[in-house]
């Protein structure tokens, strides 16, 4: 029961639908303040997630202090716009109040052999934001397929200001996989091992269940330690997980989120 308490206080609850409006964004925020009244002695999520639009409705409904507000950004999910335009993009997520933000790595940059040019986006979004908020790059490893791919992103990101590196947007298949977990938190213990800073791990996408979730669990607790099991340094993005989990510990349906 620990460990299933322990796995919903890492949850990043994500609602990214086209049909988004601000009134579920408050209402994703009112559901996050009513479980913490109601479930004082359970942790609550880690984050609420949402595209850019929805953030100040979260903001201004949102009163449970340590749940972070998360926005997706830089032209998410195909990160196929201007540079520019994505720069200014997650400068203005954290001007209107994004604890975090998560951008899409340049595939079209990354498959084109322009490494240095996705490591530059990444500089210069990580330099827009300043110290204002977590900066989380996604890879969209089910695009990326090999594991020389999956490595190769998740140093470009991590040494040009990745705070956390992401599985998934969850807008492609496959989404979160094992195989690309334990790639990415190799290559996170690694960077650890030369630089001594601790770069955090999302999987996200199509994480459902209880199992799959203390699935990527074990797999954070094995390649990187117990010191990685925290909200500030392991998140799960998902939006049906939540329920299954206060399912599982509460041994009831509790549709809450």
């Amino acid at each position: 029961m620990d460990t299933l308490r322990q796995c919903f206080s890492f949850i990043d609850l994500t609602t990214l639908n086209a049909t988004d409006t601000e009134a579920r964004g408050s209402m994703f925020a009112q559901n996050v303040n009513r479980f913490a009244d109601e479930y004082p002695d359970m942790p609550n999520v880690a984050a609420i997630c949402v595209y850019p639009s929805l953030i100040e409705s979260v903001r201004e409904t949102l009163r449970v202090k340590d749940v972070k507000i998360a926005a997706v950004g830089a032209g998410f999910p195909a990160s196929q716009t201007f540079s520019g335009i994505k720069v200014r993009e997650c400068a203005l997520c954290t001007e209107k109040g994004a604890d975090e933000v998560d951008i899409v790595l340049s595939l079209n940059y990354f498959f084109s052999g322009h490494h240095e040019k996705v490591a530059a986006e990444i500089r210069e979004i990580r330099k827009a934001m300043a110290e204002k908020a977590h900066l989380k790059v996604i890879l969209e490893t089910g695009a990326l397929r090999t594991a020389e791919n999956i490595r190769k992103a998740s140093f470009l990101a991590m040494e040009n200001g990745a705070d956390f590196i992401k599985t998934s947007t969850g807008k492609m298949d496959p989404a979160a996989t094992p195989f690309a977990a334990r790639i990415m938190c190799e290559c996170i213990a690694e960077f650890y091992t030369q630089t001594k800073v601790k770069i955090g791990f999302k999987p996200a996408g199509g994480i459902v269940t209880t199992a799959e979730a203390l699935e990527y669990y074990d797999i954070v607790r094995d390649i990187l330690g117990e010191e990685w099991l925290h909200p500030s340094l392991f998140r799960i993005g998902a939006s049906r997980l939540a329920n299954n989990l206060l399912k599982d510990i509460f041994s009831q349906e509790l549709a809450f989120f």
